[in-house]
């Protein structure tokens, strides 16, 4: 995997400074494009993912020893692949058939959808792909 998240990311630390400390540890700069950072506030976390490949597992490896990290509590994990996604924001009585060719049209993914599970009470579904890039 190339994606990485950090853990125990406090709602007080701006994305500027978490971008930076990306930099410091990895070597690699956010503005040429070698990685980007998306922050998750609800669950205290970030997810960073890298363009390059084979730098997600040594980062996270460095960044667990960093004494920075370690001062604000962040740990940092690889994220497994995975060939399935929750979808929120589903209109009520929408067609598992729609969402699948939603997520199948190139627009919105061009992958092929091999399930959907709906999960109605939370306005959500489940959708899985045949591949783990849909």
């Amino acid at each position: 995997s190339n994606v990485v998240v950090l853990e125990n990311v406090q709602e007080t630390v701006k994305d500027c400074v978490l971008i930076m400390l990306v930099e410091n540890v990895s070597g690699l700069s956010e503005e040429e494009g070698d990685f980007s950072v998306e922050m998750i506030p609800e669950i205290h976390a970030a997810v960073v993912t890298f363009t390059r490949d084979p730098v997600a597992g040594k980062f996270a490896k460095k960044l667990n020893q960093n004494h920075r990290a370690k001062q604000q509590n962040i740990t940092a994990r690889c994220l497994e692949l995975t060939r399935s996604i929750r979808a929120e924001n589903i209109p009520p009585n929408t067609a598992s058939d729609y969402i699948a060719i939603y997520f199948e049209n190139k627009k919105n993914g061009d992958a092929q959808v091999v399930d959907v599970q709906q999960l109605p009470d939370e306005d959500a579904a489940i959708i899985t792909f045949s591949d783990h890039k849909g």
